[in-house]
């Protein structure tokens, strides 16, 4: 079975994964960009919502937080990093780009520790950082563990500015760096189809009777007697071979040998339809990034596709294994791990991500249970989060009444909405419920004044506060005033108070009536066929 964490995957690295436990890890970080990142939220009609909100802030700064991380790199162990860090601050001073790499070599220090002496690691990113992060990587890992640079040719064109003074060219591609534990890494070499024009240049005969294509392969021993390569007489022609004599007498007895023309060194067939394809190789250019218009595609900003995480995951691990994404995002690498019989482990900072992952889990692989650490599971848990951040505490709120979470840290304000729930419940198209959510100490009958005319400036059918304390006497009978929405199956207050220790108890739950199932608000993942459902694997 999975599970997923909500926090700093720093501080869950350390408190909660052990020492090489995990067979391979993925991870595709911020790239310190210096952008915010946007989750597109699905409307009604199935367009992108204008509410948006900022999935993560791809912006670091030197600070304490800084300091005190670069300070725990200095006492690491392995002083090969200590050295490291020192030189590059020295040469970076104190900018925002040695304070992304600080974050990253703690993280990444962690990682190699969890990291089984067979696993790899994969490392995406973009040419913001790509080669501060190689030398961050080889003095965690050794340069000796470093495998591959793999560039992913993400998309033929992009959108480019010429014609408008630009003196650069359009960039399309991404670096993943490979990296292993140690020489004694799980690799499973990865074939691609063979392209018509390889087939046309090399698969040029066809066996008479059977129809088989097939093309002829050299038979002669590389290195001749200094690799150990037996030297004897076929059809005519002496050479070292890479076949014993009983080998290639077998092979000549098959009819899998052939010689072209009188004195010609005799070849092998091979045949098309048993190759494996093209081996992969470090230009990954047959997998292209997600469009608007792909049906996989959540609205997530940085969004990976499943092919490109199923080829790492199969490449890198066997059934069985176990899988982490430290940054996982929208849960493609979970994603991706399950659907190929791997175990696996997901954790990211925002609540956000984590209810996106949950969602996105359950559509693809219904009746799937794993469980969900660091969100809360009391109202002390709740407490604590809203005291922390606001913004999470609301996102989380909202997940507890199916909301779409709206604007969160996009700038202005929000006109007392925190989330949206889009419903139908005739025949009339899809209306829409209000979300307030509150976390703070007060709570008072004002609040729910400001709520009504929310749901009238907006031209909405309910409106759900959700307090973390328990409403006041003057708070219920000002939402009794507002009436009832008349549903097709009865009555439901406009105005609903639900407590958030009553949302967890399940002794409350909104109030209204939904023919569409939900299919109005969160895009679903589509579902696996029953080959990729997988039993339950081994715990942590």
């Amino acid at each position: 079975m999975g599970a997923l964490y909500f926090g700093d995957n720093l501080h869950v690295l350390r408190e909660e994964i052990k020492d090489e436990t995990i067979d391979l890890i993925y991870l595709d970080p911020p790239f310190n960009s210096k952008r915010d990142y946007n989750v597109f939220l699905k409307t009604p009609k199935g367009h992108e919502s204008d509410a948006q909100i900022t999935a993560f802030e791809d912006s670091w700064h030197w600070g304490e937080q800084a300091e005190r991380e670069f300070s725990e790199l200095l006492r690491q162990q392995n002083t090969d990093v200590a050295e490291m860090i020192q030189s590059l601050r020295r040469f970076l001073k104190e900018s925002d780009m040695m304070a992304y790499l600080v974050m990253m070599a703690n993280r990444l220090l962690e990682l190699h520790r969890v990291l089984k002496p067979t696993g790899s690691l994969y490392l995406h990113c973009d040419p913001t950082a790509s080669h501060y992060l190689k030398i961050v990587m080889d003095a965690i890992f050794g340069a000796e563990n470093y495998a591959n640079e793999i560039i992913w040719k993400r998309a033929d064109t992009v959108k480019g500015n010429f014609g408008q003074g630009t003196k650069l060219f359009d960039k399309n591609t991404d670096t993943i760096f490979f990296y292993r534990k140690s020489e004694n890494n799980t690799f499973n070499p990865q074939f691609k189809a063979y392209s018509k024009e390889y087939i046309d240049a090399f698969y040029k005969f066809i066996e008479p009777g059977t129809g088989r294509k097939y093309q002829l392969i050299s038979m002669t021993g590389p290195g001749g007697a200094a690799k150990g390569n037996p030297y004897y007489e076929v059809m005519g022609v002496s050479r070292y071979w890479r076949y014993s004599k009983k080998k290639m007498e077998e092979l000549i007895d098959k009819g899998l040998v052939i010689q072209t023309n009188p004195g010609a060194v005799p070849r092998r067939k091979q045949y098309l339809d048993e190759g494996k394809g093209v081996s992969i190789q470090t230009l990954w250019d047959d997998i292209s990034a997600l469009q608007a218009s792909d049906a996989e595609r959540l609205g997530y900003p940085t969004q990976k596709p499943l092919a490109l995480l199923e080829r790492i995951i199969e490449a890198s691990s066997n059934k069985g294994d176990i899988v982490l994404d430290p940054f996982c995002g929208c849960g493609t690498a979970v994603h991706a791990a399950q659907k190929l019989g791997r175990d696996w482990i997901g954790i990211d900072i925002t609540h956000l991500s984590i209810s996106l992952i949950e969602k996105r889990m359950k559509d693809a692989f219904p009746g799937l249970e794993f469980p969900v650490h660091g969100t809360p599971k009391d109202l002390e848990g709740a407490q604590n989060l809203a005291e922390r951040d606001k913004y999470q505490f609301q996102w989380w709120a909202c997940s507890l009444v199916g909301a779409q979470p709206y604007q969160g840290k996009k700038k202005g304000a929000d006109g007392g909405t925190d989330g949206i729930i889009f419903f139908q419940d005739d025949e009339q198209g899809a209306k829409k419920i209000i979300v307030s959510v509150k976390g703070g100490e007060h709570v008072n009958v004002s609040q729910i004044r400001d709520l009504k005319g929310t749901i009238e400036r907006e031209k909405a059918a309910i409106g759900i506060f959700v307090t973390l304390n328990e409403p006041t006497e003057p708070m219920v009978k000002e939402a009794v005033t507002a009436g009832f929405y008349e549903s097709p199956k009865g009555q439901v207050p406009k105005i609903q108070i639900l407590s958030i220790e009553k949302l967890l108890n399940s002794q409350e739950r909104p109030e209204y009536y939904d023919i569409s199932s939900g299919s109005h608000n969160f895009k679903k993942a589509k579902k696996e066929g029953k080959k990729a459902k997988q039993e339950v694997l081994k715990g942590f």
